[in-house]
C-alpha cells in the first residue's frame, strides 16, 4: 500500500460522547475498545490529540493499526469502524461424517491396479467416481485424512503386525 497523507480525524461532539460513553460502559471486546480509544486520541479538535506512534504505544498496538482506524473512520464512518463487518467467505466443511468415513475406507482398502498406494489425487477422483462428492480439491483430501491417525506412508494397515507381548 503507498504511503500517502495523514488522514485528519476531526469527531462531532455526538461522536466523541458516543465514544467515551462506549470505552466507560458495558463490556466490549478489547479490539473495539481499542479502536474507540483510537479515534478519541486522534480527534484533531479534541483534548488529546495525540500522535499515531504515541497512541500505538499507549495502547499496546501498532502505528498501523492506527492509521487504518483513521482511513476506516474517514472512508465508512464511526459504525463501520466500530462495528467490523464479519468476513463472508466463511469455508465450511467441504465433506460431512458420512463422506469422511468413506474417505477413510477407501484410503484404508486396497490401491488401485497397477499402484503400491493412495495418493491424494487418486482418493479425490475416485470419490467424484464413486459420486460421495460432486468435486473436491486433493489438498482438502489431505486435510481431512491428517485429522486422523490413518497413515498413507505403509503399504500395510498395520492389522497383520502381531501387538508386542506385554513386559513382565
Amino acid at each position: 500500500m503507498p504511503v500517502s497523507e495523514k488522514i485528519i480525524v476531526r469527531l462531532t461532539p455526538e461522536q466523541r460522547q458516543t465514544l467515551q460513553t462506549f470505552v466507560r460502559t458495558g463490556t466490549r471486546e478489547a479490539a473495539l475498545r481499542r479502536r474507540a480509544h483510537i479515534l478519541l486520541k486522534t480527534d484533531a479538535d479534541g483534548p488529546h490529540a495525540w500522535t499515531d506512534e504515541r497512541i500505538a504505544e499507549a495502547l499496546d498496538t501498532t502505528h498501523m493499526t492506527v492509521m487504518r482506524v483513521r482511513q476506516q473512520f474517514a472512508a465508512e464512518g464511526l459504525e463501520a469502524t466500530l462495528h467490523r463487518k464479519r468476513p463472508t467467505g466463511r469455508q465450511y466443511r467441504k465433506l460431512d461424517g458420512k463422506q469422511e468415513a468413506q474417505l477413510v475406507a477407501l484410503a484404508c482398502s486396497k490401491a488401485p491396479e497397477g499402484r503400491s498406494r493412495w495418493t491424494m489425487v487418486l482418493l479425490a477422483d475416485k470419490l467424484v467416481e464413486m459420486k460421495v462428492i460432486e468435486s473436491i480439491d486433493p489438498a482438502t483430501v489431505w486435510r481431512t485424512l491428517k485429522k486422523t491417525t490413518l497413515s498413507l506412508g505403509s503399504s500395510s494397515s498395520g492389522s497383520s503386525h502381531p501387538r508386542p507381548a506385554p513386559r513382565s
